[in-house]
């Protein structure tokens, strides 16, 4: 990765980002390619086909691929249940005490009445068969028990609130689809919802750095919805920011929960809605005229970094030298622009790879291009909007395996640079 120039071989150019850049398509329309799909790296749940309706198997939907624990660095939001349903448990005590009371006012007579609250119908034992139940968010202890006593899971509504209440538990659940079985002991029932290997939830992480179209196949592949829907979606329901001119740049990355019924929209919305998130947190909108850029060409220059940057560290040091290089007058030179404009993903750039032609081709134009060419995550677009201080003109990627990026001002030691890249690629 490079600025400046660190093409293998004898031409002056730069790599392009190491590690665990993404191979596919990228976005549509215009001199933008698609093409291939980025084999998968970080999956956070096994991929293939979705079964049909609700009928998920327990447990897998939670597991990455070969089984392996998850490990991403975002994860998606579980919204508890509103606190306020505690409160409503406390007046069913209450009130429990209170009929308590009128019993042994009213005598006998007023058992037959009140039994179904002080001594609700309940299964024995763990139930049988399997069910999936939706518990719709802000749901109360007494709507979920309703949804289970009509799906035949537990005998009774108030067996469940009593056993929520006498365990205090009610903040602990949440909405979602459960794989649950008929028949069950309200507790069995409770202690079900309460284990995570029952919800019944595809959840997909979406690394940094990934183009439009990558996303989308991860996302048809690990979620199993349709590839066409994705790409067809309507842009405007999705919620992109005013400035957006597509969602190259806006589909944030981070791990999403996907659960049965979720539709295409439905998804790109909330990585719109993520990228919303992160825009605020950075002030990116307070913030782009700081740099004299507008919006989009901060996403666009976030996109830059996350491309090329090989550490954290890094990001600012890059930020600085696309600055730099805009100052001046002086292309960017920037060999994920070239890559991008032909969809490919390599480490080497040759010198026919800078001759595309492509508005995006950031050695042949002067400039930025005319949009993101990645997904940038919160640190890139920090740093766009926080360059480092320092006069460097070009920057190379040394030692892509370890992820070593050198910076310099002095044209010189570019080359000396670049010749050390060559060599760990083995093409000098």
């Amino acid at each position: 990765m490079a600025s400046g120039g660190s093409r293998a071989g004898d031409s002056p150019g730069g790599g392009s980002r190491a590690g665990d850049s993404p191979v596919g398509e990228s976005l549509t329309g215009g001199d933008q390619p698609s093409g291939d799909e980025r084999p998968a790296g970080g999956d956070r749940l096994t991929g293939g086909e979705r079964p049909a309706g609700d009928e998920w198997p327990v447990g897998a939907e939670r597991q990455v691929d070969g089984g392996r624990p998850e490990a991403a660095d975002a994860e998606a939001d579980v919204i508890p249940l509103p606190a306020r349903r505690q409160r409503a448990l406390r007046k069913v005590g209450l009130l429990s005490l209170g009929l308590l009371a009128g019993v042994l006012a009213l005598g006998g007579g007023a058992i037959a009445v009140l039994k179904p609250y002080l001594s609700p119908d309940d299964f024995e034992g763990p139930g049988s068969g399997a069910v999936t139940v939706r518990i719709a968010p802000g749901s109360s202890a007494q709507a979920i028990g309703s949804a289970l006593a009509d799906a035949g899971v537990v005998a009774s509504v108030q067996s469940f609130v009593n056993v929520t209440e006498d365990r205090a538990v009610s903040d602990r659940l949440r909405p979602g689809h459960y794989r649950l079985r008929k028949g069950m002991a309200a507790g069995a029932a409770l202690d079900l919802l309460l284990a995570p290997s029952s919800r019944i939830v595809r959840r997909v992480t979406v690394p940094e750095g990934m183009r439009v179209q990558e996303v989308l196949s991860r996302v048809a592949k690990l979620a199993g919805l349709p590839i066409e829907a994705l790409r067809n979606v309507d842009n405007a329901l999705v919620g992109l920011p005013s400035y957006a001119k597509g969602l190259e740049g806006f589909l944030f990355p981070a791990t999403y929960e996907i659960e049965p019924g979720d539709t295409a929209v439905d998804v790109l919305a909330a990585m719109a809605e993520r990228f919303a998130v992160a825009a605020r947190h950075v002030g990116l909108e307070e913030q782009a005229s700081r740099v004299n850029l507008t919006p989009l060409q901060v996403v666009t220059v976030a996109s830059l970094i996350q491309a090329e940057g090989g550490t954290d560290e890094d990001y600012p040091k890059i930020s600085r030298v696309i600055y730099n290089r805009l100052a001046k007058g002086t292309p960017l030179e920037i060999d994920s622009t070239v890559l991008y404009a032909q969809n490919r993903r390599t480490l080497k750039v040759t010198e026919s790879d800078t001759k595309v032609n492509s508005p995006y081709n950031t050695y042949r134009h002067k400039g930025l291009p005319p949009g993101p060419i990645a997904n940038p995550g919160e640190k890139a677009l920090m740093a766009a909007l926080n360059p480092a201080e320092g006069d460097w003109h070009w920057f190379v990627t040394t030692d892509p395996a370890h992820r070593i990026t050198k910076f310099t001002n002095k044209e010189s030691e570019f080359v000396r640079y670049r010749e050390e890249l060559n060599k760990n690629l083995g093409t000098s």
